[in-house]
């Protein structure tokens, strides 16, 4: 397959309601990102990645949509969309919107339709299920607490929801909902995004006689066994073939419980369904039977490096693979994945972000990484936001007799909401992000973690993510390579480009010999246009 764009990009996530409020009312909005694209353009990002701005009743932060071709007006109005849209397009940057088609909300015309009778046309774009025994068809847990399954009073049977109660799954077996996904993709596509991060698109696939099994600590079974692996790429090449090959487009599809086999199929270099797959493997090192994810344990660096071997291995020349540490659902990295003190969490946070960009794949950057923002210092649940959290704190307080500290510890290291607390824009009031309440408590250490402080200091976090996707650009334009004979080596660098490139000779290399040239005087750190040279190494 010929190099795709996506495959050099460097992906910046938005999370819109917390990156920056225009109007005061404590909420992101589209004029805000639209007012702070030159930051990113300065760090020099290639694609946006937005959450969720379409039209919500945000019972899950607009995860729950109510109208796929409405923008919410918290986030402002499709004007206010498309003058984003152009305005990151002016500065060379991409945008990818985020495709939320397992689910939709029960606020959502086609849910209220479906709901108000038997026969209604729109009955069969939900599943709907009789009661079984007198109680829920089976006994498979939620996402977010609970069952599976909702008794609607209204017509007397069950609705499945994968997630809250107000998230009903969209029954993807019906071929009328397939086009309305097709439909509503082809119109935003159409105005000019340039792809879809696909949320939990691995779950589009349902094994329809919804297994019951071994129920854990909250009397529910796991949720992942009913997830048809089989059906779900029939239907992705089928989007393929309907929409998206009519399109240049970068596609990365949220599939939790993928391995590096199922990936090959998700991401396959023959492009018949998507560019690349967000897996869980990396995130998901630490847990235990009884509490899910929610343990203060690291994970084991040994483990770590496992599975980052095994993605990189196991896709080479077969699939594209996504890099990533955190986004709006996993806590902050440099809070997560090491024990740094404040003393070295510049380094820490360096650190973690030369791991990842130099790795094989698409990297990207969650709003305040940059800047190595941290996990918020919860002090009691009602500061969190997030009903994921909530039911946390219910399930770890209740089911498995953890005190108050014990949940709020596994809170503070894990929740979602850690990542969702505003952009640290500044020292000021509310870090620069609003001038009224904001809606979830900015970190206090926006004092000095901000960008204000690191945009133009050359030793910032800023400034060595930028360094990093800088290296991933210019090392398009080098050839290197190197020779070796005995114990000689040779090394020979050209720069392809008409413009400076960074390039640090490597150290066994440095005081060689010099055998070509087309400057006189070597340059520090430096190749200057079009420039060459060969060392010979005999040591």
């Amino acid at each position: 397959m010929a190099e795709k764009w996506w495959q050099k990009a460097v992906v910046y996530q938005i999370y819109p309601k917390s990156f920056q409020d225009s109007d005061g009312d404590g909420v992101g909005d589209l004029p805000g990102i639209t007012s702070r694209l030159p930051y990113l353009a300065k760090l020099g990002v290639d694609v946006i990645w937005l959450s969720p701005v379409y039209a919500s009743p945000m019972d899950d932060n607009g995860y729950d949509i109510s109208d796929y071709r409405a923008i919410a007006p918290v986030f402002g109005s499709m004007d206010d969309f498309d003058a984003m849209l152009a305005r990151a397009h002016e500065l060379g940057m991409k945008v990818v919107m985020d495709l939320v088609a397992n689910h939709s909300s029960d606020e959502h015309r086609w849910f209220k339709e479906s709901r108000s009778s038997r026969t209604n046309p729109y009955r069969d774009y939900y599943y709907w299920r009789d009661p079984v025994d007198g109680h829920e068809p089976s006994n498979m847990g939620a996402v977010f607490g609970g069952s599976i399954w909702e008794w609607d009073e209204m017509t007397a049977q069950y609705y499945l929801h994968c997630f809250s109660k107000k998230q009903p799954d969209l029954n993807w077996e019906n071929p009328r909902v397939r086009d309305e996904v097709y439909d509503l993709m082809d119109f935003w596509l159409a105005k000019g995004v340039d792809g879809f991060r696909m949320d939990v698109i691995g779950m589009i696939a349902k094994d329809t006689t919804f297994p019951s099994g071994e129920p854990g600590p909250t009397g529910y079974s796991p949720l992942w066994p009913l997830i048809n692996d089989d059906q779900v790429h029939v239907w992705l090449r089928e989007m393929r073939e309907r929409v998206l090959s009519r399109y240049d487009t970068m596609t990365v599809g949220e599939c939790g419980g993928a391995t590096v086999e199922t990936a090959k199929k998700y991401a396959n270099l023959d492009g018949s369904e998507l560019s690349m797959v967000f897996q869980f493997e990396h995130v998901g090192l630490t847990g235990s039977p009884e509490r899910g994810k929610w343990v203060t344990d690291k994970p084991r660096l040994s483990d770590l490096k496992r599975v980052f071997e095994r993605w990189e291995t196991g896709l080479e020349g077969v699939a594209w693979n996504s890099l990533y540490w955190d986004n709006h659902d996993q806590p902050r990295a440099v809070s997560r994945w090491v024990e740094a003190s404040e003393e070295n969490r510049e380094r820490a946070a360096k650190m973690l972000a030369t791991c990842l960009h130099l790795m094989k794949g698409t990297p990207y950057i969650y709003q305040g990484e940059e800047l190595g923002m941290t996990n918020y210092p919860f002090a009691s649940v009602e500061e969190c936001d997030d009903l994921e959290a909530h039911d946390a704190y219910r399930m770890l307080t209740q089911d498995c007799g953890c005190s108050h500290e014990e949940a709020m510890d596994a809170l503070r290291e894990i929740c979602r909401d850690n990542a969702r607390t505003p952009m640290q824009w500044d020292d000021g009031p509310e870090a620069g992000f609003t001038t009224g309440a904001p809606w979830l408590p900015v970190n206090p250490n926006h004092a000095w973690i901000n960008a204000a402080a690191q945009t133009d200091d050359a030793d910032s976090v800023f400034s060595h993510y930028r360094r990093l996707i800088e290296l991933r650009h210019e090392s398009e334009e080098l050839f290197v390579y190197e020779r070796r004979l005995g114990d000689e080596r040779m090394l020979v660098v050209c720069n392809f480009s008409k413009r400076e490139v960074v390039f640090e000779t490597p150290s066994r290399y440095v005081g060689s010999r010099r055998l070509a040239n087309n400057y006189s005087e070597p340059a520090e750190s430096v190749l200057r246009p079009f420039e060459c040279f060969a060392l010979l190494c005999t040591s």
